[in-house]
């Protein structure tokens, strides 16, 4: 069983790498048993023709490193959200494998992407967390299904907060942001939620 991580390279440079190397350590501990940490950071080799512009650096793993790769990225233009019911999707580990998910992301018909409902609760995009402007401040739900790298560093910074949202509650709130490795604060895609449907 294979997992990965995500690392945003602009320039050369990778981002969040502190929240990467907690989420990779902690999964190859909670599945593998393995107690020495790893610094991801001493295992990557940036490229010389990966030095400029922004590239997806995808690290495969299991109980080692098996692969890591650089992928030129584009962010997407996403402006409407699909919401689609699983009640028994389990992805807490960033696995390799997203069959579930791409299932539930050709599901979206005409929108952009989709918005997964678990319980009731939102939870997350197909490759995104979500979060939501009221106006006033951020929120993140507290029912995400996976725990995010720019997700646990926007926390800790205290630009978002968490809490319950479930689907009535979408209506308190004007805008919703996806954010990921590869959409920050900056850059994520901002979609009024008039357009979840």
């Amino acid at each position: 069983m294979y997992l990965f991580e995500t690392i945003k390279c602009r320039d050369g440079i990778l981002s969040n790498l502190e929240f990467h190397n907690e989420r990779f350590n902690k999964a190859r501990k909670e599945l593998f048993g393995i107690a020495d940490e790893m610094d991801l950071k001493s295992r990557i080799e940036i490229h010389e023709n990966c030095k400029t512009g922004l590239f997806r650096c995808r690290v495969v793993y299991a109980e080692n490193i098996e692969k890591i790769e650089f992928l030129p990225h584009q962010i997407r233009n996403i402006s409407s959200l699909k919401l689609i019911e699983e009640n028994f999707i389990d992805y807490h580990l960033k696995y390799a494998n997203r069959e579930a998910l791409q299932n539930l992301f050709e599901k979206r018909e005409e929108c952009d992407d989709i918005l997964i409902v678990k319980n009731g609760c939102i939870t997350d995009s197909f490759t995104a967390n979500v979060i939501f402007s009221d106006g006033k401040k951020w929120w993140t739900p507290d029912t995400p299904l996976l725990q995010g790298t720019q997700r646990a560093r926007l926390i800790r910074e205290k630009k978002i907060s968490e809490c319950r949202i479930t689907v009535d509650d979408l209506q308190k709130f004007r805008i919703a942001g996806l954010i990921n490795a590869m959409q920050d604060w900056d850059e994520m895609p901002r979609i009024e939620v008039k357009n979840i449907l």
